[in-house]
C-alpha cells in the first residue's frame, strides 16, 4: 500500500458523527488491501495527484444509515467511492481505469462524476462493469460513454 491506508479506507464522517462503530474484520481487511493493491495504487500512481476516498469499507449499521444497497461491496471491503476534488479529474479516474486496463468489479460514474465508484472482487471472477447512475437509477454504459 502505497498511497492509501487501511485507516483511510474505514474511516467515515457520517460513522463519526453518528457514533457507529466503522472496523473491519481481518477478510474485509485483506479485501480492502487488495482493492488499494490491484486498483487504487496504481491508479494513484498514474493520476499523479492525491485522490479522496469518500467511502471506503462500511459496516452493515452505517452501510443501512447513508442507504447504501443491502448487497454493497462497500460491506466487504471490495469498494470504493473515490473524487479527485472535481467532476473534471473524476471523469478523468474514470477514463484512466479502462486505460490503464485495471481489473475491477464495477465502475460507477456517480451522479455526473460527482464521485467515482470502483469496485475488485478477489475471490470471484471480477465482471467490468461499467454503470452511470443519474437520479438514482443505474445504466449499463460502454468505456467509450464515459
Amino acid at each position: 500500500m502505497q498511497y492509501f491506508t487501511i485507516s483511510e479506507l474505514l474511516y467515515s464522517e457520517t460513522a463519526v458523527k453518528n457514533k457507529i462503530w466503522n472496523g473491519a474484520n481481518a477478510e474485509q481487511e485483506k479485501n480492502l488491501f487488495t482493492l488499494v493493491e490491484k486498483v487504487l495504487d496504481p491508479l494513484r500512481q498514474s493520476y499523479g495527484e492525491p485522490i479522496k476516498v469518500n467511502s471506503g469499507f462500511r459496516s452493515e449499521k452505517l452501510n443501512s444509515l447513508v442507504k447504501g444497497a443491502k448487497n454493497s461491496q462497500h460491506l466487504r471491503g471490495e469498494a470504493a467511492d473515490i473524487d479527485t476534488g472535481t467532476k473534471e479529474g473524476n471523469r478523468k479516474l474514470a477514463k484512466l481505469i479502462i486505460e490503464l486496463k485495471l481489473p475491477f468489479d464495477q465502475l460507477i460514474d456517480e451522479a455526473n462524476y460527482s464521485w467515482i465508484h470502483v469496485s475488485y472482487k478477489d475471490s470471484d471472477q471480477n465482471r467490468g462493469q461499467i454503470l452511470r447512475m443519474n437520479e438514482g437509477k443505474y445504466t449499463i454504459i460502454s468505456p467509450e460513454q464515459l
